[in-house]
């Protein structure tokens, strides 16, 4: 069997859609990274957020003046139908609880302007990387929904599968207390697991990152299926 190839989520994205002049929103933007990385891609692009500690570190590392951080759930949009051209769930649709998930997807098909791109990547529960974090959140459950409610969005009448598409990742952390920020700023109610389990989780760190570059480098099994809007 092939091994997935080796690239960057980036990489992947930009290989698929054509975001120059592009109005793209980012459901789950989290910190806003990739916000900010389509903006320089020439997107007009528009991050929504529910959680407040991410929104407000989105806004706060805001560096281009085009970025727009609006705090709402992936199930009610603030946008008009038929706006956007391409809508986005980067490692964020298993984080929309199990039961508005297919609610959250018919939300996409709704602000989606016919023959918009609904891009969504997640993680594969597999891995180094998970096996570390499973012990405070195993997602095996949530991203398994998640699937499910791409599947039966595609097995609608608003959306035609354009491709499915496995890969690996590469992922940078700084530190263990980079890798031990971000896991809470995700979600606030792991922070007392976190601190619980702190000092294994941080030998499991160092055991599963490969040291290089003054870093701690990851590989995320990945998965993108991309859709467009009949």
């Amino acid at each position: 069997m092939t091994e997935a190839p080796l690239l960057k989520h980036t990489a992947v994205l930009r290989d698929r859609l054509a975001l120059d002049g592009a109005r793209v929103v980012d459901v789950g933007c989290g910190s806003g990274a990739l916000v900010r990385a389509m903006t320089r891609f020439g997107a007009r692009a528009i991050g929504i957020e529910p959680g407040p500690a991410q929104l407000a570190r989105a806004r706060a590392e805001a560096v281009i003046a085009d970025e727009v951080y609006v705090c709402a759930l992936g199930e009610a949009l603030p946008l008009p139908s038929a706006s956007m051209d391409i809508l986005i769930f980067f490692n964020a649709l298993h984080h929309v609880p199990v039961a508005v998930q297919d609610a959250a997807l018919a939300e996409a098909v709704r602000v989606l302007r016919p023959g918009g791109q609904l891009y969504v990547q997640e993680p594969l529960s597999e891995g180094a990387f998970f096996e570390m974090v499973r012990p405070i959140e195993d997602e095996t459950e949530v991203c398994a929904a998640a699937y499910g409610a791409l599947r039966r969005a595609c097995a609608g009448s608003a959306l035609e599968e354009q491709e499915e598409f496995v890969y690996r990742a590469p992922y940078r952390l700084a530190s263990f207390e980079t890798f031990r920020d971000d896991l809470i700023a995700v979600d606030l109610r792991r922070r007392p697991v976190v601190l619980a389990r702190e000092e294994s989780l941080r030998q499991s760190f160092m055991a599963a990152g490969e040291q290089r570059d003054d870093a701690f480098w990851f590989e995320i099994p990945s998965r993108l299926n991309l859709m467009q809007r009949l």
